[in-house]
């Protein structure tokens, strides 16, 4: 499994998880971190706390504009360069609430137990969105929440706490390995639409290739990108695509009628763009769009 500075480590699925590390994780959701960035403040984060409502309301949030939080993966914090790259596509296009949630503490942890405290991890960002909802007045429904690898997961665990009241949530090649059948995995209905990005859904790769939520785009068929060489690079396409479709909103997709469909690159049915800003988005069933090698695809 890769780290966010793109290293690979060897994971030992069956390792014991550090219970003690869970049960404070459990305890202590404001361990997270919720750091706002908007056109007023482009590189300087201001931190948002939990049960804090003067860190809100004495920083640049607006609730008249549209909130995204970004949440990392496994190994990974603030710093990943999944959050500079979907921060600056959100506001170089517009004004909007960006918040980058880090959770390091548990991510930094062995795989497995990174893993089990997942749900605990997202509940505690459902909690900070149900704050941040009562302190400034935001509806749900100006909120999209976008998780990459196991960061998915925790997204889709928060739209879970909000009773799936959330605009939107995108899964970015939701994390593969101890997910396949587990029930704390995103799901379709996590949110009022439940979208998933599949770019690294091998019988090896590091996401799952199976439909897990409303609409399920399988860029390239799913498995391996154009222009990668190994399954790190195609699980980062995932976000690479996002941030480049937030910006030009391109990658229009072929509805496919099954996964055979997919595979074969014989989609037949209506068109629909993957991934983009659009807080209204709807739309279910699984996709496929073909794209370029390198940037903006």
């Amino acid at each position: 499994m890769p780290d966010g500075e793109g290293n690979m480590h060897t994971v030992d699925l069956l390792q014991p998880v550090d219970e003690e590390l869970l049960r404070d994780i459990a305890l202590n959701p404001a361990n997270n971190q919720y750091l706002l960035f908007t056109r007023r403040n482009r590189r300087s984060s201001q931190s948002l706390v939990m049960n804090n409502a003067n860190s809100i309301r004495n920083s640049n949030f607006n609730a008249n504009h549209p909130t995204v939080v970004v949440v990392h993966g496994w190994l990974s914090n603030q710093r990943t360069d999944i959050n500079p790259t979907i921060r600056d596509a959100y506001l170089n296009k517009g004004e909007a609430n960006v918040i980058v949630m880090c959770w390091r503490r548990l991510a930094l942890s062995y795989y497995p137990t990174a893993v089990r405290g997942v749900p605990d991890v997202g509940r505690g960002l459902g909690q900070f969105l149900n704050f941040l909802h009562t302190v400034t007045g935001q509806g749900f429904n100006r909120m999209h929440l976008v998780g990459f690898s196991l960061g998915a997961h925790v997204v889709g665990n928060a739209g879970r706490e909000l009773r799936g009241r959330v605009a939107r949530v995108t899964g970015l090649d939701p994390a593969g390995p101890l997910w396949q059948y587990n029930t704390n995995r995103l799901r379709g209905s996590d949110g009022g639409y439940v979208e998933a990005i599949h770019t690294d859904g091998g019988i090896a790769g590091l996401g799952i290739g199976s439909a897990i939520a409303n609409a399920d785009f399988f860029p390239n068929g799913g498995n391996s990108q154009p222009g990668c060489y190994t399954s790190l690079c195609n699980h980062n396409r995932a976000w690479e695509f996002f941030a480049s479709t937030v910006t030009r909103n391109h990658l229009v997709a072929r509805q496919c009628s099954n996964s055979a469909q997919v595979s074969s690159n014989t989609c037949r049915g209506s068109n629909f763009n993957m991934g983009n800003d659009d807080l209204n988005k709807s739309g279910s069933g699984l996709f496929r769009v073909n794209t370029g090698r390198r940037y903006p695809f």
